[in-house]
């Protein structure tokens, strides 16, 4: 089961992309606990992961508000993660997956599940681990690490229209993986890639439903 604070971090966090939340409003501790049901201290732990993501910033004595971060700064963040995914699959696959493998099997495994089920609210979070589990399986810990901090910052992109992007992702995911675990860098590299643009015009596509003409 997700800890209290991740389920108020999936739903504000979307309610900031689609415009629901504008820039600027405030997100009072009480308020967010009481719409939620929660405590206050999930809401401090959601807000404080949506601030290392950029959609918030707290201030002292303000409190929380939503930030301003443009959308050439989030482009250029996928931009940059493209990058760094498409080498860390590549390494994952000149390596077969190396003490990963199994990991990587495993995370295949229950998201095909997951699909099977429809369930929703499993995907996210599925998502993200294979990502994480990829970036594990390249070798080399200061990519893992770097990619860490970058898919925290734009975990929103793998919630994007979720529901239609059950198969695709699947589908993404399993060739990926077997590209990996066959031991084809290149071609790993290459899917990974492919799929990452998907995400992005994803939410090049979601901004601009919800831009305001000039």
């Amino acid at each position: 089961m997700q800890p209290l604070s991740a389920t108020v971090v999936q739903t504000l966090r979307a309610e900031i992309i689609d415009g629901r939340i504008a820039i600027g409003d405030r997100l009072k501790e009480d308020a967010l606990a009481s719409r939620f049901g929660v405590s206050r201290v999930p809401v401090r732990e959601a807000l404080q992961q949506l601030e290392a993501e950029g959609f918030v910033i707290i201030e002292k004595f303000k409190g929380a508000s939503v930030s301003a971060r443009s959308h050439e700064d989030v482009v250029e963040l996928m931009q940059v993660r493209r990058g760094l995914e498409v080498l860390a699959a590549t390494l994952a696959g000149e390596k077969s997956g190396g003490v990963m493998a199994d990991e990587l099997r495993q995370v295949i495994e229950r998201s095909r599940r997951a699909r099977d089920e429809r369930a929703v609210d499993q995907l996210p979070p599925l998502i993200m681990e294979f990502h994480e589990v990829v970036a594990r399986a390249s070798g080399n810990a200061q990519l893992a690490i770097m990619l860490e901090g970058l898919l925290q910052k734009i975990a929103w992109g793998f919630e994007l229209d979720i529901v239609g992007r059950i198969e695709s992702s699947w589908a993404d995911h399993s060739a990926i993986a077997e590209a990996i675990l066959a031991g084809s860098g290149p071609t790993a590299g290459h899917l990974m890639g492919e799929h990452i643009i998907k995400d992005e015009r994803l939410y090049r596509e979601a901004t601009e439903r919800t831009a305001v003409p000039s």
